[in-house]
Parts: C-alpha cells; structure tokens; sequence
C-alpha cells in the first residue's frame, strides 16, 4: 500500500517505537496502538487499549469479507474513507444520518443507530463519539436481536462514557476498547485503519 511507504510515517512510527521499547502487547495489538499513539501523541493508550480474544483475527476476516461499517458520526467515516477506498471498499453507513428526527427520549446519534441495527444486524460497529450509541448497540446486542462482526467502542467524555464501556465490557462479543474517558473518533478511525492496513498485508 502507498501509505506504508510514507517516510513521514515511517519516521514517526520509529520514534514512538523508540520511546515505548520492551512492551506486553502482541504484533497486531501493538501495530494499533502505534497508530492510535501516531494519530494522539498520547502514550497512555498504551497502557489502555484492550482487546478481546480473537478480535483482530475477526475483524481482518471481516473486513476482507466487505463487511458493512457502522459508525456513530460522520468525523469516523471521514477519517477512514481513504484507507477502506484503496482496500475493500466496504460500505461505510454513518448512523446519527440515518434519523432526521430523534426518537422521543433518545439522541439523534442513538435513533440513527437503532435503525443501523435493524438495516445492518452483522456490521462492523465502530463508537468513537456517542456513549449513548453504545449503550443502545449493547442493549440490542444482549437482547440477541443483533450480532455484530466486531464492535469497537471508544467514545470519549465524562457522560455515561464509564457505563457504555463497561456495559460493552460484559458482553461476549469479540470488541476493541479504550478504557477510562479517553477515546473519540481519531482513535476509532486510527484502530479501522490499523487493521485495514494489517489486513491487505496478510
């Protein structure tokens, strides 16, 4: 791919690597942090990124597939259009779009999401603003009524932030996470395009 040979890149991932040294992660798990690091030039995420067992196995497969992404804002899409255009060219639905009005006693993002989980019942969740959102994605996954590929949840805040990962915590999907308040669409588009990147190299 035309971005792993960027010197730009390539120079700052050498630094970071630099900096961090000798760390627990595994390649693929690390290959992301770098680049949520890259993107933040916050170290921290380091040491608060999880992963699930097999996570990034089923999403590359996921990805590969041309599995539908669901993000909860615009600002996500806009930061992963590029990098899915030169690989799957996955479907990239953003849900706060997909309501005109809110749904009485729900936010917009939320009622758009809702329906995403109706129109796209398997898709690739990604949560980089809207706590709301994931709790409303969880609920849906534990009543069973959706089965997401991979649900990655990092909204960013200090309002119902804490629950919605926590609740995401509790659920038996495969799912990426920031702990803490920490988050928010940069993250989650720099984790899509990490794994869209180690997966076109597979």
């Amino acid at each position: 791919m035309t971005e792993l040979s960027n010197p730009i890149i390539e120079k700052s991932f050498a630094i970071i690597d630099n900096i961090i040294g000798n760390h627990d992660l595994s390649a693929r798990e690390y290959n992301i942090v770098r680049r949520i690091i890259h993107t933040t030039a916050d170290f921290d995420y380091l040491n608060l990124f999880y992963c699930s067992n097999n996570a990034i196995d089923t999403a590359i497969l996921a990805l590969q597939n041309k599995t539908p992404i669901v993000t909860d804002v615009s600002m996500v899409k806009e930061g992963i259009k590029n990098m899915v255009g030169k690989t799957y060219q996955n479907q990239v639905i953003v849900a706060v779009k997909q309501a005109k009005i809110p749904k009485s006693g729900h936010t917009l993002t939320e009622t758009g999401l809702l329906k995403c989980c109706l129109d796209y019942p398997n898709a690739i969740y990604v949560i980089g603003n809207a706590p709301t959102a994931l709790i409303a994605l969880c609920k849906k996954i534990e009543q069973q009524k959706i089965q997401p590929s991979i649900v990655i949840g990092v909204p960013v805040g200090f309002v119902n932030v804490l629950e919605s990962k926590e609740y995401l915590s509790r659920l038996g999907i495969p799912q990426i996470q920031i702990k803490g308040n920490k988050g928010g669409s940069t993250v989650a588009a720099a984790i899509i395009n990490a794994l869209l990147v180690m997966s076109y190299k597979d």
